[in-house]
């Protein structure tokens, strides 16, 4: 899965911040409620236009950014 299929950041869309295609709902939005403890059925539930790939895409995405951030070392 390509999470730049689902995933696009648009500055005429909530300042270009990361969201799902076709909608408002932020990538940090999802990761927050998966960090403090909601199932993807859950968020579902509460964002009924989100679908499972979807938010399979947000967690993709968030890896890939993970994984290319620079760190700054301590001095």
């Amino acid at each position: 899965m390509n999470y730049k299929d689902y995933i696009e950041s648009n500055c005429d869309v909530l300042l270009g911040k990361p969201v799902v295609k076709g909608t408002r709902i932020t990538v940090a939005l999802v990761l927050t409620r998966l960090s403090e403890g909601a199932t993807v059925d859950e968020i579902i539930l509460a964002y009924p236009n989100l679908t499972q790939i979807e938010i399979q895409a947000v967690l993709a995405y968030a890896a890939d950014v993970a994984s290319n951030e620079t760190l700054i070392a301590a001095a």
